[in-house]
């Protein structure tokens, strides 16, 4: 996984916008940092720290961002590859259209191979920009973790990410940290995340993550993620309700239609499983609703 790792880091300091600069934040493993320091101490533009422990991804966010030097402060995950224009991307979103927080598209890249049965309205399952996100570059109430940035002073303002939400830690599935730091960002600044579709991070997904059970599970648990971000945040499931009624009245008309018209064993599966995962969808929520 170092590997993976340095190939993230190595795409932030290829980016084309001059000024860039790396903070890496160990979580806990002082045989990683011992690692980080030696491959990367020697640039003058990388900053290397390190948590006592294990403490998760939002914290190691927010200790980020505190010693990031800039005007803008982004974030991208170790399993994540930027695009070269990637910043010079989000940097125009600050200058010509004022944003406060500005983010860009996920796009797949198959570690294992992409599965047939997974359809690309879900594919915000495996950490990707999924069909129906958005129609072009506008703003939206928030993009992936992996592809977002805020101007650092808004960034602090708002006291960063509430790590009481818990992110990705260990193995657990349970999200929200973006969508609850950019609902905090619009009550404050009435703003919203700018999103440009060419600002792209390419996000890996493992054999682990094609998995037809695993991503059962993780529909579940999205569904329970969102009900949770409902007791945080006001009007917190809009984005989701106007999803769902695209997917009824739109997509799977849609697919149904061009199944009619030129059947297919993949697009039988992917209509089953659209069906399945929006179902399971569903069931982590309302178990959600039972605990808060």
């Amino acid at each position: 996984m170092y590997g993976h790792f340095c190939e993230a880091a190595d795409s932030v300091l290829a980016q084309t916008h001059e000024n860039v600069e790396l903070v890496v934040v160990v979580d806990g493993s002082p045989d990683v940092y011992e690692q980080v320091i030696n491959d990367y101490a020697d640039y003058n533009n990388v900053t290397i720290i390190r948590n006592k422990e294990n403490v998760g991804l939002l914290v190691s966010r927010n200790r980020g961002a505190e010693v990031a030097s800039g005007d803008v402060v982004a974030f991208i995950d170790d399993d994540a590859v930027a695009d070269d224009r990637w910043v010079e991307r989000l940097v125009q979103a600050y200058e010509t259209e004022g944003a406060v927080a500005a983010g860009g598209k996920m796009t797949p890249q198959w570690v294992a191979g992409k599965p047939s049965y997974l359809p690309e309205e879900f594919y915000w399952l495996v950490g990707v920009t999924h069909k129906g996100f958005a129609d072009g570059p506008s703003e939206v109430r928030n993009t992936f973790g992996s592809n977002i940035s805020f101007r650092a002073d808004v960034f602090n303002e708002l006291g960063g990410f509430n790590q009481s939400i818990g992110g990705r830690k260990g193995d657990a599935n349970l999200q929200g940290g973006e969508t609850e730091l950019c609902a905090r960002l619009h009550r404050q600044y009435d703003r919203g995340v700018w999103y440009d579709p060419t600002a792209k991070v390419a996000h890996k997904v493992f054999d682990y993550r094609t998995e037809f059970s695993w991503l059962v599970d993780r529909a579940f648990w999205q569904g329970y993620s969102k009900r949770a971000m409902d007791t945080l945040v006001e009007s917190g499931s809009d984005d989701e309700e106007m999803f769902l009624r695209r997917l009824l009245v739109e997509f799977i008309p849609r697919r149904l239609s061009n199944l009619i018209q030129n059947p297919s064993f993949s697009k039988v599966t992917q209509l089953i499983t659209l069906f399945i995962f929006t179902g399971f969808v569903g069931v982590g929520y309302i178990y959600g609703f039972m605990h808060y």
